[in-house]
């Protein structure tokens, strides 16, 4: 039996209605692997369902119920993966971690699944799943300097880990270093060039850390944030995030242009860098373009078309307050 194709979408943040569709399907889907008799070997190898698809479908079911709090659901699916794979696996040694995490009702439980994974550590240091799941514990529990070092640590003897490098960025960006957080995810972008929602975060990124430059610093970081939006909505036509970075950076660009010095005209510049900074037209036509297309898919995604229903509706209620402010400028 093919596992249906919401079963073989991981639940994420950002979709809460498909993980708990996917909750709610674990006892049907446990049932439709059950087989109501069993032939005697080797007649039973006609009948397995082996594949990918059903493994990974259980997994997504055992991360959704957890989510959700079906700790029972979750539990029967992480016994069928640990049936399989044993208990030894990598991915399940961390699946049971991570079922442990959840489940834990205290900080001397917390600090119990610490000690297990220092000692699978101690054992074998190369066990990445079991690292990663280690800093995000110490990240859960309030310990960010520690995961932080864990995480560089990691990074050290894993230097292509996008994932990696990815949540580094993120807990720097929770610090307010942003240097440091360009850093990180222009390293994720050189793993991954093709990365559209990288490019459009790096933009975000470079964007907030403009708010606190001046002059032409602020000029540059701002061209740039700019230029990583575009590439991000280059990548992804309908890209909500590109777009909204693009709207954002292009407004505070007109801003800066209208303040600044006009540079000579010539293929580079001190100021902004390799590229002289665009001009003020070329930015009110990007911006333009930003504003109509946010439009399109506030209306689109807000009426619930066909093949707009797939944003996140806090990231399409913050585009309509967005455009809804810029109308307001232009009024006054």
């Amino acid at each position: 039996m093919a596992a249906p194709a919401s079963f073989l979408q991981p639940p994420t943040d950002s979709n809460p209605q498909h993980t708990l569709a996917l909750s709610q399907r674990a006892a049907a889907y446990s049932k439709s692997q059950q087989s109501s008799f069993t032939l005697p070997y080797p007649l039973s190898l006609l009948s397995n369902t082996e594949s990918q698809e059903k493994w990974a479908t259980y997994e997504n079911i055992f991360l959704a119920c957890l989510r959700t709090g079906d700790n029972d659901s979750a539990y029967l699916c992480l016994e069928e993966l640990t049936d399989r794979f044993g208990r030894t696996n990598e991915r399940i040694m961390a699946l049971q971690g991570l079922y442990k995490e959840a489940t834990a009702q205290s900080q001397e439980q917390l600090e119990g699944v610490m000690r297990e994974y220092d000692e699978i550590l101690k054992a074998n240091g190369a066990v990445f799943s079991i690292r990663k799941r280690r800093i995000a514990l110490l990240k859960s529990m309030g310990r960010a300097a520690e995961a932080m070092s864990d995480l560089v640590s990691l990074l050290d003897v894993s230097p292509t880990d996008a994932e990696a490098w990815a949540e580094l960025s993120d807990m720097y960006l929770q610090q307010g270093l942003y240097e440091q957080a360009v850093y990180c995810l222009e390293e994720v972008l050189l793993v991954m060039p093709n990365a559209w929602n990288m490019h459009a975060k790096l933009g975000e990124v470079l964007f907030l850390s403009a708010q606190k430059m001046e002059g032409g610093d602020q000029l540059k970081t701002l061209v740039e944030s700019m230029r990583r939006s575009c590439r991000s909505i280059e990548l992804c036509d309908d890209y909500l995030r590109g777009y909204y970075g693009l709207k954002l950076s292009t407004s505070r660009l007109l801003e800066a242009l209208d303040g600044a010095v006009k540079p000579q005209k010539s293929s580079s510049d001190p100021v902004a860098g390799d590229l002289a900074p665009p001009s003020v037209e070329s930015v009110k036509k990007l911006n333009q373009v930003a504003t109509a297309k946010l439009s399109e898919i506030v209306r689109r995604a807000s009426s619930g078309e066909k093949g707009w229903d797939g944003y996140n509706e806090a990231e399409v209620k913050a585009a309509r307050e967005l455009i809804d402010k810029s109308a307001q400028k232009i009024e006054r």
